[in-house]
């Protein structure tokens, strides 16, 4: 493998060992091929291809080709049922949809793709300071590092500037009294200290004043530190920077409660354990986690460190470019820099990722201030998986899935689709985080930050590659994961397609719905944001929100129970604003929605004593936490699926444990609902049907009700990100040897999930969506019937 350091030689000796390189790469990997480890990722493809689930492949195949003669209508070939569905892969679409899947998408064949292994340069190899786009020559700086080179050392202060009355500045999250690390606004006890290491931030500087009344919360004083406590070595103090854990687990010596490990990368409640920090796909093995940015190894470059490069060993290439036959260019021809072709096999949808500079994606998990944010994982003291709870998680999901993805090309000549990754899940997670993230130039709306970053992006890719202009951005798809989707999308990408948790088309809903004022983006001014809805159905997919795989849940197969085991009518549990005790004080909150479900149908009393006017024994409408919430799902028939500021993660929670859910949310499209027939699985009821909805659910007859209870245990598996779980499996079988109890239960699942039902959507829409009909090349070879693609004629 050529080393960066090789550059110090002419690139006349480089291009010649590059291409030795790879001719001995290309002997050796077809004599001896690697064989991957883990059986899941080795039929990972035929999973991620969209081939039939039922039934032999190869009958299928033959079968549909045989059906698909000149003048066929698919139409006919595969009619809809009484719901006006067709089914596919066990899914009930949308009629004209599973008939092309059914029709085309089972019988797609490879096609060769000339896939471009880059080999550019960067000034300085980055300084050390930073990792190489090879496609492009650009550097991507760490933290605290800026420049061509990343030769620049920035300051990013963790306070705003101070005043008399506030010494240490106004409130930030970043907020420090000790010492902070410039090249991350992060605050540690420091020199001096006996563990100058550990996490001083945020209210573990600071006095912290007792509350004045009872069930009051405890109130930091910004302004007054805390020194005397942190820094002391006197034992009777609550002391923290000093504490020997040993002791204070025995408990020998007092600490502040108030601290608390919370950067990545940390364990132990004093910080004492170095673990993994949380990457995107930790590094693919090639790289070094650096609480956040991946390290690349030389020759590897892009966030996960997946592309290899002309100085990388074609024998560690990724699954996705493999097998591979390599164009080795003449020696004397060679100029610099230069690239390689490779040419491989793959099935369409290609994506292409772009690989943004990491103010995007890699600075803002390098640099968060709270180990659980915008993340789906982190690792205990063991280095094993911890999953969160955080929905905003399944925004890393799905992009860890595409780079890992034998979908994914590196040539964008050859894409149909163009993925750029801007985690906005990050984004306004981090907005409060440090001065430098420059909050006070968007009036404290994180709408505003998060819209300017998105921008931003597009400015990049418009300046640095050729593939936007030929589109207006129709083949391009960006990801919102934040509670009000794309409402806040800058006008310059409103061309493109959207994937949201939020479908709303201000149909009815014309505003901003959050309650939160710093998310409402009712006051971006239309030359940001322009005059588009938040979402539409014509080019745009709700995607499902991350779910942690529950191994209780999984185990007991809550999704399955039966209609006899299901006593509860109808279920809901969940805050329900301001009338119960803790309630979201707002009125806006769910848009009242809850609120009105509540006071017609509450089984537990509100502040006032009372329950809902109609008050039955098999509904339950509660407000207090459930602490049998899953087992509560499986046991009804339906269950509530309500907005909560923006979207909320009912819906999903409703499918996994096998119940119907009941969608009151007008002119708001829940996850896959325009590509789904949702006749076949779930009820929409009318804002103004609440007081009639237990009525409404008491007409459906047992026939209908199994039939939907059966659809949804068909598709329940949609709504789980199991492909980007077991890419997490499949990495720690490697580094442990053995496999967890979730990935046991995870690996007996065969259903589509979520990524290849978003395969399987963005196959249909290259060859029908009117959105993006005239940009889609007919030369291509695509790997179909000419009758598949009837609509490019």
């Amino acid at each position: 493998m050529i080393s960066l350091k090789s550059w110090k030689f002419s690139w006349s000796l480089v291009a010649t060992s590059a291409s030795v390189v790879a001719l001995v790469s290309v002997v050796h990997l077809f004599l001896f091929p690697v064989v991957p480890s883990f059986d899941y990722l080795t039929n990972r493809q035929a999973r991620n291809s969209c081939v039939p689930s039922n039934g032999s492949v190869v009958e299928q195949t033959h079968h549909v080709s045989e059906s698909l003669q000149p003048g066929l209508d698919l139409d006919k070939r595969f009619p809809s049922d009484l719901h006006k569905a067709v089914v596919y892969h066990n899914a009930p679409w949308k009629a004209e949809i599973g008939r092309w899947l059914s029709g085309c998408d089972s019988i797609t064949r490879e096609v060769k793709v000339n896939e471009v292994i880059g080999g550019k340069g960067c000034k300085s190899y980055c300084s050390g300071q930073g990792v190489c786009n090879h496609e492009l020559g650009q550097c991507r700086c760490f933290h605290g590092y800026s420049g061509e080179g990343c030769s620049e050392r920035l300051q990013l202060e963790c306070n705003y500037p101070k005043t008399p009355e506030l010494p240490y500045g106004r409130w930030v999250v970043s907020i420090c009294s000790a010492y902070c690390d410039t090249t991350r606004a992060m605050c540690f006890c420091g020199e001096g200290t006996k563990y100058p290491n550990r996490p001083a931030a945020e209210a573990c500087g600071f006095q912290v004043n007792m509350p004045t009344e009872p069930d009051a919360p405890r109130l930091t004083d910004w302004a007054k530190a805390d020194h005397d406590n942190i820094f002391t070595t006197n034992t009777s103090k609550r002391g923290w920077c000093n504490v020997n854990p040993v002791e204070a687990y025995e408990s020998k010596v007092q600490f502040k409660d108030d601290c608390d490990c919370k950067y990545d990368g940390l364990w132990g409640r004093f910080c004492e354990v170095p673990v993994l920090s949380t990457c995107i796909n930790q590094c693919s093995r090639h790289g070094h986690c650096r609480g956040g940015f991946c390290q690349c190894d030389n020759g590897w470059f892009g966030t996960d460190c997946s592309v290899p490069s002309v100085f990388s060993s074609m024998k560690d290439w990724p699954r996705w470019l493999r097998p591979a036959q390599v164009d080795v260019p003449d020696m004397q021809l060679m100029g610099s820099p230069f690239s390689l072709n490779a040419e491989v096999t793959k099935k369409r949808p290609l994506i292409y990722v772009y690989d943004l500079p990491p103010d995007f994606n890699s600075l803002l998990l390098e640099g968060r201030h709270f180990k659980f944010e915008c993340v789906n994982r982190i690792y205990d003291n063991r280095n094993a998986t911890l999953w969160t709870d955080q929905l905003y998680g399944s925004q890393i999901a799905l992009y860890e899935s595409l780079l890992a993805s034998p979908h994914r090309t590196l040539n964008g000549e050859e894409a149909d689709f163009y993925f750029v990754p801007v985690l906005d899940a990050c984004i306004i997670t981090r907005a409060d985080d440090a001065p430098h993230l420059s909050m006070q130039d968007h009036m404290g709306l994180r709408s505003s930050f998060t819209l300017e970053s998105y921008r931003k992006a597009h400015d990049h890719i418009v300046e640095q590659y050729s593939f936007w202009n030929r589109s207006s951005g129709r083949d391009h798809i960006w990801s919102f994961s934040w509670d009000e989707g794309a409402c806040y999308a800058p006008k310059e990408i409103w061309n493109s397609m959207m994937l949201v948790h939020w479908g709303n088309t201000n149909s009815k809903h014309t505003n901003s719905t959050t309650a939160y004022w710093a998310d409402n983006w009712n006051r971006i001014p239309s030359t940001k944001r322009g005059n588009h809805p938040c979402f539409d159905p014509e080019k745009d997919l709700v995607l499902p929100a991350w779910k942690l795989p529950n191994l209780a849940s999984l185990s007991s197969k809550l999704w399955s129970w039966p209609r006899e085991r299901r006593k509860t009518l109808f279920y809901f549990n969940g805050n329900l604003g301001p009338a119960y005790p803790h309630g979201r004080p707002e009125s806006t909150y769910s848009m009242g929605i809850r609120q009105k479900v509540a006071e017609e149908f509450g089984s537990s009393p509100n502040k006032d004593g009372k329950l809902g006017k109609q008050h039955a024994e098999d509904v339950i409408v509660m407000s207090e936490r459930s602490g049998n919430y899953q087992e509560d799902l499986a046991s009804s028939v339906f269950c509530g699926v309500f907005p909560g500021d923006g979207w909320s993660g009912r819906m999903e929670d409703s499918i996994l444990q096998g119940c119907i859910p009941v969608i009151i949310q007008d002119g708001i499209f829940l996850p896959y609902e325009n590509v789904l027939n949702y006749e076949s699985f779930a009820v929409r009821v009318g804002e103004d049907e609440i007081p009639n909805l237990i009525k409404i659910l008491r007409k459906f007859n047992e026939t209908e009700i199994e039939f939907k209870l059966a659809n949804v245990r068909k598709i329940w598996q949609r709504f789980m990100y199991r492909d980007s779980i077991l890419l997490e499996a499949e990495r720690q079988k490697a580094d442990f040897g053995h496999v967890e109890d979730w990935a046991t239960q995870l690996m007996q699942l065969t259903e589509d999930d979520v990524f290849a039902t978003f395969l399987q959507v963005l196959h249909y829409k290259l060859h029908n969506d009117p959105w993006r009909q005239q940009i889609v090349n007919p030369k291509k070879d695509f790997g179909l019937p000419r009758e598949c693609l009837r609509k490019n004629k």
